[in-house]
C-alpha cells in the first residue's frame, strides 16, 4: 500500500512543519547493475538532505558533540515508488515535524527529473548522551532553543 499523506501528525498548537531541498545528481556509485539506483542508496540520500536541514536549525553533528548528545536514527522507513537513474538529477526535501519528546521526526520526499515522487520515507531519532549512550527522557537544551526558534517563526519564509 503506498501511502498518500504525511507519516506524522501535526498537533493543532504546534507549528507547521518545515524542511529543505536539495539538489542531487545521481552517481555511479549509486546504481546497481541495471543503472537504476539501488535500494541501499536512499538513506545517504535522505541523509544529505536532513544535514542540510540540520545546518538550517542548528542541530549539527557539531552542535551535537559540544552539547553531548547523539541522536542517532531508531526508526527508518522508505516506500519506493518510481526508479531513478545514473545521470538523473533528483531533488530531496527533509522536513522536520514538531516534537514535544526527546526526538526528531523527520519525513523525505524524492522526486525524479520529472518532478514525479521517486521515493518518500521517515526517520525517527532519539536525542541520547553522547558518553554513555543512554536515552534522553527529557528534551535537552539543543533541541529546546531550535523550538523555541521555530515557535518564533525563524525557520518559515
Amino acid at each position: 500500500m503506498r501511502r498518500k499523506q504525511p507519516y506524522f501528525e501535526t498537533a493543532p498548537d504546534a507549528p507547521a512543519p518545515f524542511g529543505v531541498t536539495i539538489r542531487r545528481r545521481i552517481r555511479f556509485s549509486d546504481v546497481d547493475a541495471l543503472g537504476i539506483v539501488w535500494h541501499g542508496r536512499y538513506p545517504a540520500l535522505f541523509e544529505e538532505a536532513q544535514t542540510e536541514l540540520g545546518h538550517r536549525c542548528g542541530l549539527t553533528y557539531e552542535a551535537y558533540r559540544n552539547a553531548g548528545i547523539a541522536a542517532p536514527v531508531a526508526q527508518f522507513h522508505a516506500d519506493y515508488l518510481l526508479p531513478l537513474r545514473l545521470d538523473e538529477i533528483c531533488t530531496v526535501t527533509a522536513t522536520l515535524h514538531w516534537s514535544e519528546g526527546a526526538r526528531l521526526n523527520t519525513e523525505y520526499r524524492i522526486r525524479n527529473g520529472a518532478g514525479k515522487t521517486a521515493c518518500t520515507g521517515y526517520t525517527i531519532q532519539l536525542f541520547t548522551a553522547l558518553d554513555t549512550g543512554e536515552a534522553l527522557y527529557c528534551p535537552p537544551e539543543l533541541w529546546d532553543v531550535c523550538r523555541a526558534r521555530w515557535r518564533a517563526g525563524e525557520f518559515h519564509d
